[in-house]
């Protein structure tokens, strides 16, 4: 079980950590993007568990830390799976733009880690996913209100108008809505296979493929 010490200070640290990354990585690295993105996101869920937004505090940042501590490990130490692989293979390709290198970033994790990490949190609180809906709602929806924010601010300026039409186009193929709607249906398929281990690392392995397919469309690169 989670003790109320680690439910403090977990979110702090995990925002510690990706600071520590934002200071490694060229500003332009596409893994860097990702994490600028991801620590916005981190800081704005603290301000509201601070504002109270969340009824079960407890539940929220384990979930929270939980699914920061799958892209925190792959960002450390590797290895980097499938669905993580192609934001790493090209992370510095020139023809890629900063809103690629985040969205698809944004695409893993959501679409791969989030479900692994509903899991990870049920098993650590000892409930079942239906618990967790509310906090799993609540932290998307943070997610949709930055996206907006996060697309204004990375699409390419006027000195790239030449582009802009085929990467609007490609970006918007993809839909964070649909992405969480996924991601809570893998996250209960895989809690009901959690007493069959064969069946469980085979859909968690395609889940894993199905995503890193995504993100190589994603991070097409267009000429500069």
């Amino acid at each position: 079980m989670v003790s109320s010490e680690q439910v403090t200070t977990g979110l702090d640290a995990v925002a510690s950590r990706m600071r520590a990354l934002a200071g490694v990585w060229p500003k332009d690295d596409g893994v860097a993007v990702f994490n600028r993105v991801y620590l916005t996101v981190t800081e704005e869920v603290g301000r509201r568990l601070d504002a109270g937004c969340f009824p079960d505090e407890r539940a929220a940042i384990t979930l929270d830390v939980r699914f920061a501590e799958r892209y925190l490990s792959v960002a450390e130490e590797g290895p980097v799976p499938a669905c993580w692989r192609p934001l790493f293979q090209f992370r510095r390709h020139p023809g890629v733009r900063p809103l690629q290198f985040a969205l698809a970033g944004i695409n893993a994790h959501i679409g791969h880690d989030l479900a692994l990490a509903v899991v990870d949190a049920c098993r650590a609180l000892g409930c079942e996913p239906d618990d967790l809906e509310d906090e799993f709602e609540q932290v998307g929806d943070i997610l949709a209100s930055l996206e907006e924010r996060i697309r204004e601010d990375l699409m390419p300026g006027p000195d790239l108008l030449q582009i802009a039409d085929p990467l609007t186009h490609l970006l918007g193929a993809w839909s964070l809505e649909r992405a969480r709607e996924a991601a809570w249906s893998a996250a209960r398929a895989l809690w009901a296979l959690r007493e069959l281990p064969d069946l469980t690392e085979e859909f968690a392995r395609r889940l894993d493929a199905a995503v890193g397919f995504a993100g190589r469309i994603l991070l097409t690169p267009f000429p500069g």
